[in-house]
């Protein structure tokens, strides 16, 4: 089998986190000086009970309740301008992932979701790290090189048990080229599907022949 890199393989495990009684001004300090967009607000065990977001932060300096300084109507999202500490400031419940989901499920719920990253939990319901749209990004921008080892090593080698050389991989762009022979037809769909299945694949070009008439 392939192997499909998961949220456990992207993840970022040293997190920034918050607490309920973060006070305003150390939670705006935090995110500005890690640079990042949110942090999750744990509770005393670790587990996260919340998010708070450089968009809650805005909405605090503005005063009101739309980052963009525009009215509005919300209630809560009037007392997040006047939030005072990150339990008051934050969004909850809170959504969060699995180190086990796929990068797919992963990218549906953040669009699901409508945010940027995920608190990911163990069994236990504790912070084991955080995922965002840029960590899943980065599976879909692997190195050429990465790629060609992948297919050869795993996709042709491992998993079909071709002889070295019987397939010539070339990977440009995340494009595969294969040339070369396999034992019989029915192959070639299986080669081809197997490394569409790698992560980074762009599309798959083949020119193989069967040294056996299906």
């Amino acid at each position: 089998m392939l192997h499909r890199r998961t949220v456990g393989d992207v993840m970022t495990e040293e997190v920034v986190t918050l607490r309920p009684d973060t006070p305003f001004q150390e939670v705006a300090a935090l995110l500005d000086a890690n640079d990042i967009v949110a942090a999750p607000v744990v509770d005393d065990d670790g587990a996260p009970v919340g998010v708070v977001s450089a968009s809650d932060v805005l909405r605090h300096e503005t005063g009101m309740p739309d980052p963009q300084g525009q009215d509005g109507n919300d209630e809560r999202a009037w007392g997040k301008a006047r939030a005072l500490t990150a339990g008051a400031l934050m969004s909850s419940p809170v959504f969060t992932a699995r180190a086990d989901w796929t990068i797919p499920r992963t990218a549906r719920e953040l669009r699901k979701r409508h945010v940027k990253q995920l608190p990911v939990v163990g069994d236990d319901g504790l912070l084991t790290g955080i995922v965002s749209r840029s960590d899943l990004l980065d599976t879909f921008v692997r190195p050429d090189v990465e790629i060609r080892s992948e297919v050869e090593l795993n996709v042709l080698g491992r998993i079909l048990g071709l002889d070295e050389g019987t397939v010539a991989v070339d990977v440009r762009d995340g494009v595969v080229t294969l040339r070369g022979h396999v034992p019989e037809p029915r192959l070639v769909p299986v080669v081809v599907g197997l490394c569409q299945g790698v992560d980074g694949v762009v599309a798959v070009d083949a020119h193989l022949t069967a040294t056996r008439a299906g």
